[in-house]
């Protein structure tokens, strides 16, 4: 057995919209997820979250899920317009009050709630308000959605994430326009990077100065990102890689550890990439107590200066005329429903590497998984090849750790099957099935065999 692979905690995580439903019950307000799902050809299937996994109306019963599965820690999201069915002014007390008896249950049953605040539901008013992540008035009023959680939840509640994913907002949904709220653009990205970056900043402020000293929680922000690995061990494919992994991840990361954007991303972009003002560098730089970081997989990156600029939306860490880089995979390397590539060592090399740029944080892998079909088959779920990718990256994140990683705790995406974004429910990365039409839980292989891993602090 390979003791150890963690130093604090083994979780499971979800986010609100894809596992609530009940998208227009007790006063909650739409998302633009909501709208973007009414759009015709815009996700698989027409498939919607409208009711997903019914998360809001069971969620006892998923609670004691996770017991019996026996997760220490529960990653969750809270709905932004369940709170403030506007964006901002009036409190809906109804959503108060399904997050108070989450994380109440949650407490009696001995998990530690993770609670981030943003994963990727933005009220729809303050899309057509305010521009959403285009204008800066959407981070003013996150601020004061997260003033609201901090003010109810905080007693209870001592690690916050404040947003999830701002590369995915930013890109996928102001750029390429596959998620919300659907722009296409080779500027607004960056703009919305800009501001879901002041939104953390004024968010961890508020954090600080009214609640922290007294609450005593620690508050980050989470960030993607896969692997680059230079394709030949030329230096034009070295820099290319590099630059991958600075449009990709230290876009968001530089300005809070560093106090600025990437070189690469300021000489490239010019104008489109907004400047960091003194007064956003005082709001922004240091504003992390820990790293937060999904990761999925890894991609080989060669320099493509003056040539076509082959990727995919998912797999291009950003627009790729921006970066000159091209992006491919081992035809050896495994690969999920997802065409993600299953590459564990590159796991690793992101830790060490993220290690060494940026002074060796304390680290959460607050996401990790991988999408398969399995069948159910005489009411258990034998997918045993999300097993061996959880086994095989758990063994890398443990070689990270003896390399000297901070690595201090690992959360399984996720918990349960559910709506995934564009895909609908055509992709299923949970380790508990959701039958449909019923939607009764099934715990699959996976979970029982993350029960072992976390009883014996180790992988068999």
């Amino acid at each position: 057995m390979k003791n150890d692979f963690r130093k604090n905690l083994s979780g499971g995580a979800t986010s609100a919209y894809q596992i609530e439903g009940a998208w227009n019950s007790d006063g909650k307000g739409p998302s633009i997820w909501d709208v973007f799902c009414m759009i015709p050809g815009k996700v698989h299937n027409g498939d919607t979250g409208a009711i997903a996994c019914d998360h809001y109306h069971r969620m006892a019963d998923d609670v004691a899920l996770m017991q019996q599965i026996g997760l220490q820690a529960y990653r969750f999201s809270i709905s932004w317009p369940r709170i403030l069915p506007a964006g901002r002014g009036a409190i809906n007390k109804q959503g108060i009050e399904f997050y108070n008896k989450l994380i109440d249950k949650l407490l009696e049953a001995g998990i530690e709630p993770w609670v981030t605040l943003y994963h990727w539901d933005l009220p729809a008013a303050l899309e057509f308000e305010h521009g959403g992540w285009l204008g800066e008035a959407t981070s003013d009023a996150f601020a004061d959605y997260a003033d609201v959680c901090f003010n109810h939840f905080g007693d209870r509640v001592k690690n916050w994430i404040t947003i999830n994913e701002a590369w995915v907002v930013a890109i996928l949904g102001y750029g390429l326009g596959v998620f919300a709220p659907g722009r296409v653009s080779n500027s607004a990205p960056y703009l919305a990077g800009h501001n879901l970056l002041k939104a953390h900043g004024k968010a961890v402020r508020r954090y600080r100065e009214k609640y922290q000293s007294t609450q005593k929680g620690q508050i980050g922000i989470t960030n993607n990102c896969d692997w680059r690995e230079p394709l030949t061990d030329s230096d034009a494919d070295k820099q290319a890689a590099t630059r991958a992994l600075e449009f990709f991840l230290a876009w968001f990361v530089d300005p809070i550890y560093k106090g600025d954007y990437p070189e690469s991303m300021k000489s490239r972009l010019g104008a489109r990439l907004p400047s960091i003002s003194a007064g956003d560098r005082e709001l922004i730089l240091g504003s992390s107590n820990f790293f937060g970081l999904n990761h999925y997989t890894a991609m080989f990156a060669a320099d493509a200066s003056g040539g076509a600029v082959p990727g995919n939306v998912y797999g291009n860490g950003g627009l790729s005329e921006d970066q000159d880089v091209s992006l491919s995979v081992s035809p050896d390397w495994k690969l999920t429903d997802m065409q993600w590539a299953i590459v564990p060592w590159g796991c690793r090399k992101l830790l060490e590497w993220i290690a060494a740029r940026y002074g060796n944080p304390p680290l959460y892998i607050t996401e990790n998984g991988c999408a398969f079909d399995d069948p159910v088959v005489n009411g258990t779920v034998q997918d045993t090849a999300r097993i061996a990718f959880f086994d095989s990256y758990l063994s890398e994140m443990h070689r990270a750790i003896q390399n000297g990683v901070d690595l201090r705790g690992y959360f399984i995406w996720s918990l349960l099957d559910n709506f995934e974004w564009a895909s609908g429910y055509s992709k299923k990365f949970g380790i508990t099935a959701v039958e449909p039409g019923t939607l009764r839980r099934i715990p699959k292989d996976s979970a029982w065999w993350y029960r072992k891993v976390i009883q014996k602090n180790g992988l068999m």
